[in-house]
C-alpha cells in the first residue's frame, strides 16, 4: 500500500506541494530548491492504485484470502473497461468473479451491448454538444452575461455526468459481455434530496471507498459529533485531492463537506413529537412536507452545480471571476439562439432520462430485468432489433465532433 501512495504522491501531488512550498518560502523570505518533475501523468492512475490499496486492506483485514494466482491479481488490477475511468473496483468484488467464471448461456449479451449502445449516447450524443457551450463559457467568462454563465454551468453539469456515467456504461456492458459485473456508479443524482443522498447516488464506487478505506478507519460516527464532521471534512477533502493537485479541487471536496457538515447539523434531527398526529395526517401537512422536499432538491442542485465550477476551471482565479459572473452585470455577450437550443434539447434529454429512470429503471438491476421481460416475449427479435438499430442510427446521426472523456485526466 504504501508502494501505491508513494507512486501516486509522486506522479500527481509532487509538483503540486513544490510549487506552493516556493510561494510560501517566497512569501516568507526563505530561499527553497524543491525539485519540479516533467513527467506524463499516466492514464487512470488514481483509479488502479485505490483498487491496489483495497486489495492490500481486504487482505490485511482477512475480507479476503490473499489471492495465489499472480495473473489473477494482474487481470484484477488491469482490466481494461474501468482501468482508466473507473468504477473503481474493490478486491473482494472482482477476485471472486475471476475465480468463477461464467458460462457463455450465463452471460447477459442483450444487456451488454444496451449498456454500451446507452453509454455511446449519453457521451457522444449528450456530453459532447453540452461541451461545446460549456468550453465556451469558461473560456470567456468576464465577457458573458449572467444568464449565458448559468446556461454554461447548467450544460457542464450535464456534460460531466453523460460524460462519466456514459464511459461507466460502456465499461460495465463491455465487462457483462467478457463475463464480468462491475459495480453500479450513478444513480440519478441530480434527483438527491440532500447531500448525503448525492454520494449514494454520485460515483457511488468513489464514495463507497472512501467510506470502507478512510471514513471508518477514521473512526467514522462512532467517536461523537465533533469526530464525525472532522472526519467528513478530511475525507472530502482528501476525495478533492484525488481528483487533482489543484487549490480548485480542494475547495470543490471542501465544499462538498463543509454542506455534508451543515447538513449533519441542521436538517437530520427528529420531528417535534410534540406535533399532534392528527396534524400530521392532515391534508396541509403533507403538503409542507413535500415542498420541503422541493426546496431541499432544489438547493441540493443549485448547490452542486456552483461547486462545479471549480471542478471545471483551469484555476481559482477563473473560479472566482465565473462566480461573480453569475451575479454581476459585467458580462455583454448573450446566449446565441443556436447554442440555445442546442443545449436546451440536450438538457430536455437529460431531465427525460431522469425521469425515466426514477419511473421505471432505479437501479441496474432493475433496468437488466425489464429487459429480460421484454427479450423474452415473442417479440424479442423484433424489439432487441428496433431498440438496438434506433440507438445506432442516433449516435451516427446526431453526435458532436469527439471530445476527450472528462475523468481520463484522473
Amino acid at each position: 500500500m504504501g508502494n501505491g501512495l508513494g507512486v501516486l504522491s509522486v506522479f500527481k501531488y509532487l509538483n503540486f506541494f513544490s510549487e506552493n512550498y516556493h510561494i510560501l518560502a517566497e512569501f516568507l523570505g526563505v530561499e527553497a530548491h524543491l525539485p519540479l518533475l516533467q513527467v506524463i501523468l499516466p492514464v487512470g492512475i488514481s483509479f488502479y492504485i485505490f483498487q491496489s490499496i483495497s486489495y492490500t486492506v481486504d487482505v490485511f483485514r482477512k475480507e479476503i484470502e490473499p489471492e495465489s494466482n499472480y495473473l489473477h491479481y494482474l487481470l484484477f488490477l488491469s482490466f481494461f473497461p474501468q482501468l482508466v475511468a473507473g468504477p473503481i473496483v474493490t478486491a473482494k468484488e472482482f477476485l471472486p468473479q475471476i475465480r468463477n467464471p461464467k458460462s457463455f448461456s450465463e452471460i447477459p449479451l442483450a444487456f451488454g451491448v444496451f449498456l454500451i449502445l446507452l453509454g455511446a449516447l449519453k457521451k457522444s450524443v449528450l456530453a459532447d454538444h453540452l461541451a461545446n457551450t460549456s468550453d465556451f463559457a469558461f473560456s470567456h467568462p468576464k465577457d458573458l452575461s449572467p444568464s449565458f454563465l448559468w446556461w454554461g454551468v447548467l450544460s457542464y453539469a450535464g456534460q460531466i455526468y453523460c460524460d462519466f456515467s456514459g464511459y461507466t456504461d460502456i465499461a460495465q456492458g463491455s465487462a457483462l459481455i467478457l463475463g464480468f459485473r462491475l459495480p453500479e456508479n450513478f444513480r440519478m443524482p441530480y434527483l438527491a434530496k440532500g447531500f448525503s443522498e448525492f454520494w449514494t447516488k454520485w460515483h457511488m464506487s468513489l464514495s463507497g471507498w472512501l467510506r470502507s478505506y478512510l471514513y471508518i478507519p477514521l473512526g467514522g460516527n462512532r467517536k461523537g459529533g465533533f469526530r464525525t464532521n472532522f472526519n467528513l471534512m478530511v475525507v472530502m477533502l482528501l476525495g478533492g485531492l484525488w481528483h487533482g493537485a489543484s487549490w480548485n479541487f480542494v475547495f470543490w471536496g471542501g465544499g462538498h463537506g463543509l454542506l455534508l457538515v451543515m447538513e449533519r447539523l441542521f436538517f437530520k434531527r427528529k420531528e417535534n413529537p410534540s406535533v399532534g398526529s392528527a396534524f400530521n395526517a392532515s391534508f396541509i401537512f403533507g403538503y409542507v412536507v413535500k415542498l420541503k422536499l422541493v426546496l431541499l432538491q432544489l438547493f441540493t442542485f443549485i448547490s452542486v452545480i456552483l461547486l462545479w465550477i471549480f471542478f471545471r476551471s483551469p484555476d481559482f482565479t477563473v473560479s472566482l471571476c465565473y462566480l461573480q459572473g453569475l451575479f454581476s452585470k459585467n458580462g455583454i455577450i448573450t446566449i446565441p439562439h443556436a447554442i440555445f437550443l442546442s443545449t436546451a434539447w440536450c438538457l430536455f434529454a437529460l431531465v427525460a432520462g431522469h425521469w425515466i429512470g426514477q419511473k421505471y429503471f432505479k437501479t441496474n438491476a432493475e433496468m437488466e430485468e425489464r429487459l429480460e421481460n421484454l427479450f423474452r416475449s415473442e417479440w424479442k427479435v423484433i424489439a432487441f432489433g428496433a431498440l438496438f438499430s434506433l440507438a445506432f442510427i442516433a449516435i451516427v446521426l446526431l453526435s458532436a465532433k469527439g471530445q476527450p472523456f472528462v475523468y481520463f485526466v484522473f
